[in-house]
């Protein structure tokens, strides 16, 4: 059993940077491939971005490719999304998930409650 629990959300103008985080409980926090997810207002939820276990592999929606950078401290069961250009297209709630990793959710068995993020323009 994984707990998920996103932190760092909050509202930026346009252009700025976030850095969310996601902090798992358990001992086996390194053997998930770890993923973030968005859903806007009226939307799917869609994949933002994955990592591996071994943080050798890392996956970007192409909307986010360039822009996002995700990354993971198994030493701290930590995993974290660093985000910049920030657009008001990028306003959603971002949910950290944890499973066998790629870019479907089904791949993935723990959600955390998310962290909401708003761009204004």
């Amino acid at each position: 059993q994984v707990q998920l629990v996103e932190s760092g959300g909050g509202l930026v103008q346009a252009g700025g940077s976030l850095r969310l985080s996601c902090a798992a409980s358990g001992r086996t926090f390194s053997s998930y491939g770890m993923a973030w997810f968005r859903q806007a207002p009226g939307k799917e939820r869609e994949f933002v971005a994955s990592i591996s276990r071994s943080r050798i592999m890392t996956y970007y929606a192409d909307s986010v490719k360039g822009r996002f950078t995700i990354s993971r401290d198994n030493a701290k069961n930590t995993v974290y999304l660093q985000m910049t250009s920030l657009n008001p297209e990028d306003t959603a709630d971002y949910y950290c998930a944890a499973g066998g990793g790629g870019s479907y959710s089904s791949s993935y068995d723990y959600w955390g409650q998310g962290t909401q993020v708003t761009v204004s323009s």
